[in-house]
């Protein structure tokens, strides 16, 4: 086994030279020595200037395919020394002088080889990010904060118009719940927000019509492993990338791959519908109530699970969420925006910023969720600090 953590070199303080960083530049050619685990940069300064590039050392690969286990016995096989910063992707002042990452793949080509896929998401997010980036020329910070709480379900549109594809007005009218289905997802605003019942039943339809196929594909192996199993992460998560080669299948609809225990593709796209159907929210209430009943945040202190009797006092309140995955509002019970601001350098003073949980970490402290409500609810506070309310005096014992 190889990581990168156990190489000297791989691991400095070539971080706090970005403090005296003159510019995009400079940036970027120190971006490219910092010993930390490779990452998305991104950089803006104070003349208008964007970049963007890999922070954190890369080793140089040779003779094996990085993507599968190998043998290092040979001679120069292996990682033989780092990519030199004039190798590392980089964009400096892109046409039209827009960037987005938004954790999607952002290079290809030999690019794409040098870095590998770390996992990384699929492109819906990025795509409604971009669009919004380039709606306008003269772009602010309000924009910047209604593009990162855009909760548009873009992505989730054609997963819509495939279930009521599925479920037809004549099929519908032969069972209530059914019918019940169609008429929240003929409704639908194509937003996905806490008071949408359609939006909760179109995520649930998706899920279950991932988990039917990958399923199906691997019933080969359990032919020959009777113990493979899926466990339930991945069963609906179904890998990252699924969603291309899943679609292509139930579009395409091809017999020779169709999940054994269904006669047709029909029959397995409406097993999930029912299935969504008949699934109970947390509390065992209707599978027909708004998806903020589900989508609830939970976010707890580390020590709570092992001091339940102050949990009350450590956790942050339990409140529904607006967004979803595959969209600039990116939010789930466990998962979400860890941090929303804009800025612009030299003019900081104008900015805002988002911090869920609130920056206090002390419990007893009156500031301990000062934030929170702000993040939840998306509305903008201040990047600077205001007047100081309290002072913290540490005296030395000069006794």
């Amino acid at each position: 086994m190889k990581w990168l953590p156990h190489e000297p070199q791989a691991v400095n303080i070539g971080l706090l030279a970005m403090e005296t960083a003159t510019g995009v530049d400079d940036a970027v050619a120190i971006a490219n020595r910092i010993g930390i685990p490779p990452q998305n940069m991104v950089i803006a300064d104070a003349e208008g200037r964007v970049a963007w590039t890999i922070a954190g050392r890369i080793p140089r690969r040779s003779g094996y395919d990085p993507s599968r286990p190998a043998s290092w016995s040979g001679g120069g096989v292996g990682w033989v020394g780092w990519l030199d910063p004039e190798d590392y992707p980089r964009i400096i002042d892109p046409g039209g002088g827009r960037i987005w990452t938004a954790n999607a793949r952002v290079v290809d080509g030999q690019d794409l080889k040098q870095l590998g896929d770390g996992g990384y998401a699929l492109g819906a997010r990025a795509m409604q990010i971009r669009d919004g980036l380039r709606s306008g020329d003269g772009l602010t910070l309000q924009n910047m904060l209604e593009i990162q709480l855009d909760d548009r379900a873009v992505f989730f549109q054609r997963w819509r118009d495939l279930a009521l594809d599925v479920v037809p007005d004549a099929a519908a009218l032969n069972d209530p719940r059914r019918a019940e289905f169609r008429r929240h997802l003929r409704d639908w605003d194509a937003v996905a927000s806490k008071d949408s019942v359609g939006f909760r039943l179109v995520y649930g339809f998706r899920q279950r019509v991932l988990a039917l196929v990958f399923e199906g594909l691997t019933d080969p192996v359990r032919a020959v492993h009777p113990e493979f199993s899926l466990n339930e992460s991945f069963r609906y998560g179904v890998g990252r990338q699924f969603e291309g080669p899943a679609w292509k299948l139930v579009t395409e609809r091809p017999v020779h791959l169709l999940h054994a225990a269904f006669e047709s593709w029909e029959e397995l796209l409406i097993a999930a519908v029912d299935a969504t159907i008949e699934s109970a929210s947390p509390d065992g209430g209707s599978a027909f109530e708004p998806w903020g009943l589900q989508n609830v945040a939970r976010i707890r202190h580390p020590l709570s699970g092992a001091l339940p009797f102050v949990a009350g006092s450590l956790d942050m309140p339990a409140e529904p969420l607006d967004g979803a995955t595959h969209m600039p509002r990116v939010q789930q019970t466990a998962f979400g925006a860890s941090e929303r601001f804009a800025v612009s350098p030299g003019r900081e003073d104008e900015g805002y910023f988002h911090m869920p949980t609130g920056q206090s970490g002390h419990p007893l402290s009156p500031f301990y969720r000062a934030g929170h409500d702000a993040w939840v609810r998306g509305e903008p506070t201040s990047f600077l600090p205001g007047p100081p309310d309290h002072q913290l005096i540490l005296t030395p014992d000069t006794g």
